[in-house]
C-alpha cells in the first residue's frame, strides 16, 4: 500500500521528498521543519496503523490516533513495532496505603503483543532485604487491574500479614480486533485466562501471560517479591482463572481461593460463548479450562480450596455452578471449603466483606 503526501503549503520550505520503506508500507516523507500540521486525513488515516518516530529506539509521537501529522526527518513505523521497542517497565501510578504502596506499571507484553498494565501492593517493611510472598488476583468480566486495588480493601490484611498483591489486567487491549468490544463477555475485558487457539483471537493468551510472563517480569524487576512463593485468587471469571491455573500448576502456587467463580464454564452461557470463540468446537480443549473437569485429574492438593459464594448473586443459579465443582471435589476427596453467604450478591461489597478471610487463608499456606 503506497501513501503519498500532498503538496506542502507554500510557506513551508520543502527540502525534497524521500521514500522510506518499512515492512510492507512505503511512505513518501517530506523533510520539512516541523512548523505546520496539514492535510491529516489525506496523508495517513487512523486506520493505517502508522506512527512517526524521530528514529528507531527514540521517543515516539503517536499521531495516527489523534489525527495529528508530524512532518520532519524520521521513520514511519507500525504500532506493534513501536511497542516492541518500548519493552521496558514503567511506573505509572503510586499511592500510599496502610504504610505500604499501591503501584501501577505498564509494559509491552511479548505474549499478548500489546501494551499491558498491572498493579502491585507492596506491604510495609522495616528491612530492605525482606522478601514478600505474592498473591495474584484475577479480576472478572469488564474489569482492569485497578478494580481490585481500588475497591476490595485487601491491602489492610495484606499489610498485616506481609503479602504482596499482584493484579494483572483481564485481557489484551488496543489490538483493534473486529468485534473485540461488541459485548462485555467476549474480547476486551473478557480474556478468560486461557490460550486462544482461533486465529482471530490469537493474541488472547492470558493463561501464558499470568503463569509465565508476568512472574518473570516481577522476578526480574522487584527483588522484594518472592515469586517462587505464590498463591492465586480471583472473582467470577477471575475465580475461574484462579482455580484452573492453580490446578494445572500445583508446583507453582501454594494455595487458591475464589469469590463466586465460574466453576463449570462448559455448562454455562458465559463459558460456552467464550470457549466457542476462543477455542473452537473442540470440547476436549474446553475441558482443559474448566475447574470441574480438571479436579478429576489434578487433585493432589496441599491446601484446602476456599470459595465464597453469595446466595443473592444474580449469576449464582445459571452461570457460576459451584455445586458442580463441589460434587467433583467430593468424588476425588479434594479438600474444598465452599461457603454460601446469605444476602450477598456478586459485587465488590461482597468481596470486601470476606477478603480478610481469604488473605488469612493464603497467609496460613505460606506459614506467615
Amino acid at each position: 500500500m503506497n501513501w503519498a503526501a500532498p503538496p506542502p503549503p507554500s510557506k513551508t520550505k520543502n527540502k525534497g521528498p524521500a521514500t522510506l520503506t518499512h515492512t510492507r508500507y512505503t511512505v513518501f516523507l517530506l523533510f520539512n521543519e516541523i512548523k505546520n500540521l496539514w492535510s491529516t486525513e489525506r496523508f495517513l488515516t487512523k486506520s493505517s496503523g502508522l506512527y512517526y518516530s524521530g528514529g528507531p529506539c527514540k521517543a515516539f509521537s503517536r499521531w495516527a490516533r489523534d489525527g495529528n501529522i508530524l512532518v520532519g526527518s524520521g521513520l514511519l513505523v507500525r504500532e506493534s513495532e513501536i511497542e516492541r521497542m518500548e519493552t521496558g517497565l514503567s511506573e505509572i501510578g503510586s499511592t500510599k496505603m496502610f504504610d505500604g504502596f499501591n503501584k501501577r506499571y505498564k509494559h509491552y507484553s511479548s505474549t499478548l503483543e500489546c501494551s499491558m498494565t498491572f498493579s502491585v501492593y507492596f506491604p510495609p517493611s522495616a528491612s530492605s532485604s525482606k522478601r514478600f510472598p505474592v498473591l495474584y488476583w484475577l479480576s472478572g468480566l469488564t474489569c482492569t487491574d485497578e478494580n481490585f486495588i481500588i475497591k476490595s480493601g485487601a491491602q489492610r490484611a495484606a499489610s498485616t500479614h506481609g503479602i504482596a498483591l499482584v493484579a494483572p489486567d483481564t485481557s489484551p487491549r488496543g489490538l483493534n480486533i473486529e468485534g473485540e468490544a461488541d459485548s462485555y463477555d467476549l474480547g476486551v475485558g473478557a480474556g478468560f485466562y486461557l490460550n486462544a487457539t482461533q486465529e482471530k483471537w490469537k493474541n488472547w493468551r492470558m493463561y501464558d501471560y499470568v503463569v509465565k510472563e508476568l512472574p518473570k517480569i516481577l522476578s526480574e524487576n522487584f527483588s522484594q517479591l518472592d515469586t517462587a512463593s505464590a498463591s492465586i485468587s480471583g472473582h467470577s471469571m477471575g475465580g475461574h482463572g484462579a482455580l484452573t491455573i492453580y490446578l494445572k500448576n500445583l508446583d507453582k502456587y501454594k494455595s487458591v481461593s475464589a469469590f463466586a467463580p465460574i466453576a463449570n464454564p462448559i455448562n454455562c452461557a458465559w463459558g460456552q460463548k467464550a470457549f466457542t470463540n476462543y477455542l473452537g468446537d473442540d470440547k476436549a480443549a474446553w475441558e482443559e479450562y474448566d475447574a470441574t473437569c480438571l479436579i478429576s485429574k489434578f487433585n493432589n492438593l496441599s491446601a484446602t480450596i476456599l470459595i465464597d459464594q453469595g446466595e443473592n448473586d444474580q449469576f449464582f443459579p445459571d452461570q457460576l455452578l459451584p455445586s458442580k465443582f463441589e460434587e467433583a471435589c467430593k468424588k476425588v476427596n479434594a479438600p474444598l471449603l465452599l461457603r454460601l453467604q446469605p444476602g450477598y450478591d456478586h459485587s465488590y461489597y461482597f468481596i470486601a466483606t470476606f477478603i480478610e478471610d481469604h488473605i488469612s487463608h493464603h497467609a496460613q499456606a505460606h506459614k506467615l
